[in-house]
């Protein structure tokens, strides 16, 4: 048995790590007031073009999960909204730093205080402002973490963990923090153990630390004997996912006989040189969000290149393209709407797909075209009501006519929708899909009333609610009363803790990041497909 934790938080990534403890602290900016309103501007809008310039230099060099996130900072900072107030306190007299704390401080007192929406945008604005900071006052240049260390914060910015070398090891233990935040996602898909929620006595000391990141505890300076037999389980661990990763291309089948299909889910075609098809059945999910990053909409070639890509990578293995799920917290500059007072609950997903159709028409054509090389199929989100699938159907139609008339070559792939919403998960039978694909990062933020990256609520966005696995229950019954394929896609599927109650719901296809192809195909083989 392990030892009694020093401090319990909440697990937020799966994984055991003993390394230093090393504490990271805010930017703070000490410099020295020019008392030149003029000066004071010109350094602060250098600090900010500094700090563009880095988040793009870090954004090249990260997958595109992380990509997405940084070019999100980057949109925030060339936002003139956002410097427009520290600029006028400028104006009146205050010191550049003073000001462009002040000013960002008073933007995240709006989301605390207000909607309290997305976790992540507080999160994001806290980076924005140290790192203007650090360059205001030349501290933005400190060395990184040791690699295999254990970061210990009140919370980790996005670029920080970006810019952090994890392939030796390590983990995060966070004094507040969120297990749905977007640090935790990028935790997860990297396998760094990570756990939130774990109070302020986490800052006040320590050398080194023991972090189980599925049971969500952490031991500071562990006795030797706790150590031994930390250090026991962590080889316990490694034994067991080296046996996963040894059979990992082998196809996945309950202890009692039933096959599961183990699907991979896709955020940039560059994954794909460090990944052997045969170890999965397919692309359960390619997020579509990568082509519209790094300026301008990409036009019909470029995108049947990158879909093409993907299907010949697969081998006739099925692939599954979910159109753009722009809107949330993944604006599109040019695309998505601004200053709506709730995006999550806004024009995003297939609702702005229908509002600017121009750019899903190119993408639909694309598909319709890429399609010709193998088992594609279409993916429609954040679809609430059948006018709108009826409505992607017809377009989608409509790109193919067009394209076969003009002697193009293409074919009409299937059409599936995204069931993340409440209202479309208790009427699935309504819906004309061709397959189903449950997101439940989504479905559960919504069923619950708690957003998914608001750690004050971070409690109650918890898949494992009855209400959650009650309503993947009756999307699973409804699919097989049809004949047709259900899915799921969300960060659920890869977490060994859901696989039992998701197969004993009736899933029989599952899709996750790569890095939990082994860890998932390893609890379905352990668990009971029938109750």
């Amino acid at each position: 048995m392990p030892p009694p934790s020093d401090l319990a938080g909440r697990p937020a990534a799966p994984g055991l790590a003993i390394g230093p403890v090393v504490r990271l602290a805010a930017l703070a900016a000490a410099r020295r007031f020019s008392g030149d309103p003029v000066r004071e501007v010109d350094d602060l809008l250098t600090a900010i073009e500094a700090a563009i310039a880095d988040l793009a230099t870090l954004a090249e060099t990260t997958g595109e999960d992380g990509a997405g996130i940084l070019e999100f900072q980057v949109a925030m900072l060339e936002d003139e909204a956002l410097r427009e107030p520290a600029l006028a306190l400028i104006a009146a007299g205050v010191a550049a730093d003073t000001a462009w704390r002040q000013a960002v401080e008073v933007e995240i007192a709006g989301y605390e205080d207000g909607e309290e929406y997305v976790r992540a945008r507080i999160a994001d604005l806290s980076d924005l402002r140290d790192r203007v900071l650090g360059h205001l006052s030349g501290t933005v240049d400190e060395a990184p973490p040791m690699s295999g260390a254990v970061l210990v914060a009140a919370d980790l910015t996005p670029s920080r963990f970006l810019a952090t070398d994890w392939s030796a090891g390590g983990a995060i233990a966070l004094a507040a923090g969120s297990p749905t935040s977007h640090v935790a996602m990028l935790a997860r898909s990297r396998g760094v153990p990570m756990v939130v929620g774990l109070g302020t006595a986490v800052l006040d000391g320590g050398t080194e630390a023991m972090v189980d990141g599925s049971a969500g505890t952490v031991w500071l300076d562990p006795s030797p004997e706790a150590r031994t037999e930390f250090r026991r389980r962590m080889a316990t661990a490694e034994a067991a996912e080296r046996a996963a990763e040894a059979t990992i291309g082998q196809p996945a089948v309950t202890r009692d006989g039933v096959p599961v299909a183990v699907l991979i889910n896709l955020a940039d075609p560059a994954e794909l040189d460090r990944i052997d098809p045969a170890i999965c059945d397919g692309v359960g999910l390619v997020r579509t969000e990568f082509l519209f990053h790094g300026g301008g909409l990409p036009d019909e070639a470029r995108q049947v290149a990158a879909y093409g890509r993907i299907v010949a990578w697969a081998q006739g293995r099925p692939v599954t393209i979910r159109t753009l799920d722009a809107g949330g917290d993944k604006p599109i500059p040019g695309l998505t709407v601004d200053g709506e007072s709730n995006p999550f609950l806004g024009t995003r997903g297939i609702r702005l797909s229908l509002a600017r159709p121009g750019p899903f028409r190119v993408q639909l054509r694309a598909l319709a075209r890429a399609a010709v090389h193998g088992p594609l199929k279409i993916m429609v989100p954040m679809v609430t009501v059948p006018a709108e699938l009826d409505a992607a159907r017809r377009m989608l139609d409509e790109a193919v006519a067009e394209l076969v008339a003009a002697g193009i070559s293409a074919r009409r792939p299937p059409l599936g929708m995204m069931v993340e919403v409440p209202a479309a998960a208790l009427a699935v039978d309504r819906f004309a899909a061709d397959f189903l694909s449950i997101g439940s990062n989504d479905l559960t933020q919504y069923v619950t009333a708690a957003a998914r990256d608001t750690g004050a609520v971070a409690d109650l966005a918890d898949p494992g609610n009855p209400a959650v696995l009650r309503l993947i229950a009756e999307v699973a019954a409804a699919g097989a009363r049809r004949g047709i394929e259900v899915s799921l896609c969300g960060d659920m599927a890869g977490d060994p803790a859901f696989v039992p109650a998701l197969l004993r719901a009736g899933l029989r296809s599952l899709s996750v990041a790569p890095a939990a192809i082994a860890r998932t195909k390893a609890a379905i083989a352990a668990a009971a497909a029938r109750a």
